[in-house]
């Protein structure tokens, strides 16, 4: 074996310290179970939009991986697109974007429920980022829209498919006895 053999190295970084190979193995998480999602989306009736606008999001989600390591890639105008689908699915969804509900439905809004928590993870990620070294502010909040983006999709597909949310009450917040 050659000791730069690329074959048993899946990642150039891996053994480095730094809080930044976390996040760049968690970004790739999520562009690849957005990769999952489209897929999934595709088998579903009338999701043809969702996944127009996944196939978009996918490759920002790999510039949001390298825009620490790199050259910063995620742009004003990427956040005002991404801001303008958010706008759009909220009025969408009404009434069902006030209350928790649980991250369940169609196979489609479950793969997009994953998304939507492998974006926080990615977050919490580059928080840790952030605590060795600068970060621009647009990637936190790109991240923090995407992980919001990807709620409303769920609540699109759900209602496509007619699968009605379960709404969760969690008896450790609310009112006080």
């Amino acid at each position: 074996m050659k000791k730069n053999d690329w074959r048993y190295k899946s990642y150039p970084f891996m053994r480095e310290k730094s809080c930044l190979v976390d996040y760049e193995i968690r970004t790739d998480s999520m562009t690849t179970q957005i990769g999952h999602a489209i897929a999934v989306l595709e088998q579903e009736t009338g999701t043809e939009e969702i996944v127009t606008i996944l196939r978009q999001i996918q490759p920002l989600a790999y510039h949001v991986n390298g825009s620490v390591r790199g050259r910063l890639s995620i742009t004003i105008e990427d956040l005002a697109w991404l801001d303008s689908i958010y706008d759009d699915f909220v009025e969408r969804a009404g009434e069902a974007i006030k209350q928790f509900v649980l991250p369940q439905g169609s196979h489609g809004a479950s793969s997009l429920h994953v998304c939507r928590s492998e974006a926080k993870k990615s977050y919490r990620a580059l928080h840790k980022v952030s605590e060795e070294r600068e970060v621009p502010e647009i990637l936190f909040q790109f991240l923090g829209l995407l992980a919001n983006v990807f709620f409303v999709l769920t609540i699109e597909v759900n209602k496509l498919q007619n699968i009605e949310e379960v709404i969760f009450v969690s008896k450790s917040y609310g009112k006080k006895d």
